[in-house]
């Protein structure tokens, strides 16, 4: 049987009155809709098609490409809540069902949730789920501190963003530690701070080492440029005032400056930094 939620390149075997049949047995032939079907496709032809399954759980084929496939995560948009659960939009006619059971908390209409495509054995269809947390792996950690990964944001709360790591573990970006605008759904670059014992995994949006220090030292020099060649921030200056004013962390904040007085680009003085004549 050909498996649901994948792409799959399928020969056209006939054609009904609905569209033609497609196949890589011809016991297994599903129909392509009229609607799908490319300008010049022919009986004997192949065309790569993505295969779901309709209202009645019969497997169907589509040329339109969905924005996730089996066992993938992705943000899609909550286009309507129902008896049954709530229905996502994933770039095919049919829309994606989020049953009630695999939701942590209610999807609202309107709103974006990180959903997980997986087919559903007892349904026998493709499902929807935004429990992302159980889709994850805790256990084979395949990242090592300090390597640069890809994550998606898929929570938020008090302490930070959840993001899933490298698409399969369980990361966290912390608020104190984040000094851009995130949201559920974005898609970022960030870095391994740390592999815990429960095997989550801390995340951080900054370089480690030297290429942290240098483009925060370069952005201090430009606003000490625009600001007559003083900064009123000290050692002594609160985390809240420095990244009100530079939107960086407080460790950041001493390392580049730390690293242009080593570079004699400034003086530091009892009211603020200065920037250094040459």
């Amino acid at each position: 049987m050909i498996e649901l939620g994948l792409h799959h390149r399928l020969t056209v075997v006939r054609e009904s009155e609905q569209g033609f049949y497609v196949t890589k047995d011809e016991e297994d032939a599903i129909l392509l809709p009229n609607r799908y079907i490319p300008s010049g496709l022919q009986i004997g032809d192949e065309v790569d098609v993505f295969v779901y399954s309709d209202s009645q759980g019969r497997p169907i084929a589509t040329t339109l490409r969905p924005k996730l496939t089996l066992n993938e995560f992705a943000p899609l948009k909550v286009t309507s809540v129902t008896d049954f659960g709530a229905f996502v939009d994933w770039g095919i006619a049919k829309e994606l069902l989020v049953p009630f059971r695999e939701q942590d908390k209610k999807l609202k209409e309107g709103e974006f949730a990180v959903i997980y495509l997986f087919y559903d054995e007892v349904s026998e269809r493709l499902v929807g789920s935004a429990k992302v947390r159980k889709f994850l792996d805790r256990e084979n950690i395949k990242v090592e501190v300090g390597e640069k990964v890809d994550v998606l944001v898929y929570d938020e709360t008090e302490l930070g963003y959840k993001a899933i790591v490298n698409h399969i573990h369980d990361g966290l970006l912390y608020q104190n530690e984040v000094f851009q605008e995130v949201y559920v759904g974005d898609r970022l670059e960030a870095y391994v701070k740390k592999i815990r014992t429960d095997g989550k995994i801390d995340l951080q949006l900054e370089p480690f080492g030297y290429s942290k220090v240098a483009p925060n030292a370069e952005e201090i020099l430009q606003i000490l440029k625009e600001n007559d060649g003083w900064l009123p921030l000290t050692d002594k200056s609160s985390p809240d005032e420095i990244k009100e004013r530079l939107n960086m962390s407080k460790k950041t904040f001493k390392k580049a400056i730390g690293d242009l007085y080593k570079n004699k680009q400034i003086e530091l003085k009892e009211d603020g930094i200065y920037l250094r004549q040459r």
